[in-house]
């Protein structure tokens, strides 16, 4: 009987590893909103918030992110726009985490890699403040997310392809924990296992609009779903890889 290899574990960061829906998204969430509307004002008025809230909305529909939308219909430098969005002051004060994950990461099996469409200064300062930058083999941010020098952040599939090669990694060796479905769906097309981590969900859509339905039953692309990461190594067994299956 072959042996399993390891898994690889490819972590979400905002709302998996910390509740990025308690201070941390709305101040980003209002950078956003005045950001897109002295975009989409006049250059003396800015843009309504009715405005805004259907350009974040229908870009976020179209492309995945808005920053996407942004980009290619205003022509916006996603360094610019991801320096100010992010811009929201002390992280210690805004961070909220369960404690244990520095402990759950380091006896979890396997290489774990930071997947987050988060900027780099952002993720990098997260994860330090929570005290998990050790256990991470990679960070892959949302600048590294470029497929013919073009951004494609989750959930494109074309990006996460490039990225599991680039590791000689086989999907099916991987799995993406998650918050957000359709990440997990996009993954598991290709053969990812797929984990989704429900405890800090409060919206279905970018502006605090659409609140989740009560009960949310696990959806078929879904291998595991689970209120938080802790509870990820009773349900190993599920996503274990396959022992057959064999590198790039």
């Amino acid at each position: 009987m072959s042996k399993s290899p390891s898994p690889v574990w490819l972590f979400d960061l905002d709302n998996t590893l910390h509740d990025a829906s308690h201070a941390i998204f709305p101040a980003i969430s209002a950078n956003m909103n005045a950001y897109i509307a002295r975009v989409l004002g006049d250059g003396i008025t800015p843009a309504s918030r009715e405005a805004v809230d259907a350009a974040r909305v229908g870009y976020w529909k179209r492309y995945g992110a808005t920053l996407l939308g942004m980009i290619r219909h205003h022509r916006v430098d996603a360094a610019d726009f991801l320096r100010e969005t992010h811009d929201i002051g002390a992280l210690h004060e805004l961070v909220r985490y369960e404690r244990g994950l520095e402990r759950l990461l380091r006896r979890l099996p396997g290489r774990k890699i930071l997947l987050t469409n988060a900027p780099t200064a952002y993720s990098t300062g997260v994860v330090r403040h929570i005290g998990l930058q050790r256990q991470f083999a990679h960070h892959v941010s949302i600048e590294d997310m470029r497929v013919h020098g073009q951004l494609r952040p989750k959930p494109s599939t074309l990006m996460l392809r490039r990225l599991l090669r680039r590791h000689g990694l086989s999907a099916r060796r991987c799995i993406l924990v998650e918050d957000t479905l359709v990440n997990l769906k996009r993954a598991k097309q290709l053969g990812v296992r797929t984990a989704w981590v429900t405890q800090y969900l409060r919206y279905s859509d970018p502006i605090g609009k659409a609140p989740l339905p009560k009960m949310v039953k696990r959806p078929a692309y879904v291998d595991v779903k689970v209120k938080s990461v802790l509870r990820l190594p009773a349900h190993l067994h599920r996503l274990a890889p396959d022992p057959n299956t064999e590198t790039f």
